[in-house]
């Protein structure tokens, strides 16, 4: 039996630290001990060494704080037996850790554990003999194989392709909208089941990361950004030549389910070529994109559908996504975990030596468990961990309202102001100038949090809903009672209601990069099955919307409507003040969320 067969059994947990400070890690922090004879890559968030009693549950603390880090294949990797090592963000000279190093090799320690049987402690002990000669390969000093040491043009350029990428995505749930009319009538349907070519886009949405998140870590990045959206941009065809609509929706769904790859995969590119410390600025972009497209759709869908006919509405949306994907072909692998799996290939077969290894591949987690933590574990912690639920029903509020407004809009510029689609698709500018401005105050934010260091707290994520929470509401009510009866069409009153979608598309990216930074930080062992139960609800609510907002605003009138969402958006609104006062607390009493 090689030794790279024995370790595969070896019940081993290893003392680490994560220093990466942005969404989408899965882990909890532990303690890194690095020897001084090695290189670590810059990070911020960095300090020095404790000890732990190996007896004592290992969790985050304010004292000694560190983000969790997405470049940790942690749905894929059995970290109850070779805990969350640093493997991925190391730089040594030698291109390897010895699993015995005294600083840095595997250490028997107690470990809060996720398994199959429920959470529980499990004391971790090195079997003799089993994992001695091991060595989990690095990169070496200035790898240029290593993501964060390109240059910033490469990465600058990596990082437009994959904001490109979900801005297409996004506008292709919407852009749909700038010709429902045709549509309906073509197919002989009512405007309800036409809303179905939204309402199934994004439930596609909402299930496809299920899928390509633990393939992502298992396959890398760059070969989800060229498969799945090369179906989806194939599938744009029956959607453009559909004879029925029973064609149209399935190919919508179908379209939702693989464009969702690059929502998946986006920030995860971005926090594995840009440190903590750098990527200020790209995260303010990413954060914005998911609401950008959406906004653009029905913008341009509006002049395709006056002046080219509803089929085109597909072409276009296939063209635009087929020019993407030519560019997200130029992505590189960006992914460490699956870089150095490679390279430890390389070396075994080059030396001859089956003793390099990455820990993925020593501590792959069974199947049953992977589909638990994605499938089953998310919707369980809906059900018992109230800060998830309170901030994914405020996250799918925001979104959801998103929607809305695609149908909203036509409502009070359609119906009441007479203005054709092309017209109306121009009152969601404003939207654009509200996120404008939360690009401003998004890097800002992430500032006065990097100066905290190490004596931060989850609840240190909540300043941007708490600044950017009571614009969603404001919005509303000014959307509502400027638009007719209360204000006559005509003249310049236009300007009440379309003015709505500035302080909207400002609260909106604020809520929304806040909130996802708090989950992050508040569950950092369990951050992927907390981030699926967030898409989820999110999605749902996005998906709803386009079902009954309409008749909501012709039933309940203008003001009606709008006040009654911006009355739901107020108590949403206090939902971060609370955790605010009372967060720490909450989590005290969780057993999954951070100590």
């Amino acid at each position: 039996m090689s030794p790279l067969d024995r370790t595969t059994t070896t019940p081993l947990a290893r003392r680490v630290s994560i220093v990466d400070n942005h969404e989408a890690a899965l882990e909890r922090a532990h303690t890194t001990l690095v020897s001084p004879g090695r290189h670590r890559a810059p990070t911020l968030g960095d300090n020095h060494p404790h000890d732990h009693n190996p007896l004592e549950r290992t969790v985050s603390s304010a004292s000694h704080h560190h983000a969790p880090d997405l470049a940790f294949p942690y749905i894929t990797t059995d970290t109850t037996r070779g805990g969350i090592t640093d493997e991925y963000r190391t730089e040594t000279a030698e291109g390897y850790i010895s699993v015995d190093d005294p600083d840095t090799g595997l250490r028997p320690m107690r470990s809060r554990a996720s398994t199959l049987h429920g959470d529980r402690f499990v004391l971790h002990d090195k079997e003799k003999g089993g994992m001695g000669n091991m060595k989990l390969v690095t990169f070496r000093e200035n790898d240029p194989e290593n993501p964060r040491n390109w240059s910033n043009l490469k990465r600058w350029w990596l990082t437009a392709i994959v904001s490109s990428g979900v801005i297409q995505v996004a506008m292709a749930s919407a852009i749909v909208t700038g010709d429902f009319g045709d549509q309906a009538r073509y197919f002989g349907v009512s405007s309800e089941v036409i809303n179905l070519t939204v309402t199934l886009t994004v439930c596609g949405f909402g299930t496809g990361p299920l899928l390509w998140s633990p393939l992502s870590e298992l396959l890398g990045r760059r070969l989800l950004w060229a498969i799945p959206t090369f179906v989806y941009i194939i599938f744009n065809i029956p959607c453009a030549l559909a004879p029925n609509i029973g064609c149209l929706l399935a190919s919508r769904f179908i379209c939702g389910f693989f464009g969702s790859a690059p929502l998946t995969l986006a920030g995860g590119t971005i926090a594995d070529i840009w440190g903590p410390e750098e990527r200020g600025f790209a995260i303010a972009i990413f954060a914005a994109a998911p609401y950008t497209g959406p906004v653009i759709g029905p913008l341009i869908g509006g002049f395709i559908g006056k002046y080219a006919g509803w089929r085109w509405l597909y072409w276009v949306n296939m063209i635009a996504a087929g020019v993407v994907w030519i560019f997200a072909l130029t992505i590189p692998e960006t992914f460490a975990p699956v870089i150095l799996k490679r390279r430890a290939a390389s070396l075994r077969h080059d030396t001859n030596d089956d003793t390099f290894v990455t820990e993925q591949e020593v501590f792959r987690k069974p199947l049953n468990e992977i589909i638990i933590e994605t499938l089953v574990r998310p919707f369980e912690m809906l059900a018992t961990e109230p800060i998830l639920l309170l901030m994914s029903m405020y996250i799918s509020l925001v979104y959801g309202l998103l929607y809305a407004f695609f149908f909203s809009f036509p409502k009070v510029f359609g119906d009441d102001y007479h203005w054709d689609d092309a017209k109306t698709g121009l009152t969601f500018i404003p939207v654009f100038i509200g996120v404008g401005l939360a690009l401003v105050v998004t890097p800002i934010l992430e500032k006065g949090y990097a100066a905290k260091g190490d004596a931060v707290t989850p609840e240190d994520r909540l300043p941007g809903m708490l600044i950017g929470g009571p614009f969603v509401p404001i919005s509303l009510f000014i959307f509502g009672w400027t638009s007719p009866p209360y204000v006559a069409p005509g003249g310049g009153s236009w300007v009440g209601p379309c003015s709505a979608g500035i302080p909207f598309g400002f609260g909106m990216v604020l809520v929304y990069f806040s909130a996802n930074a708090y989950l992050i930080e508040a569950f950092p062992d369990y951050v992927a099955s907390a981030l699926a139960a967030k898409t989820v609800v999110r999605s749902a609510a996005g998906a709803a919307m386009p079902l009954f907002i309409h008749q909501m605003f012709v039933r309940l009138g203008n003001g009606g409507a709008a006040s009654l969402l911006a009355g739901i958006a107020v108590v949403m609104a206090i939902i971060p003040f609370a955790f605010a006062k009372w967060g720490q607390a909450i989590r005290a009493k969780s057993k999954r969320a951070a100590a």
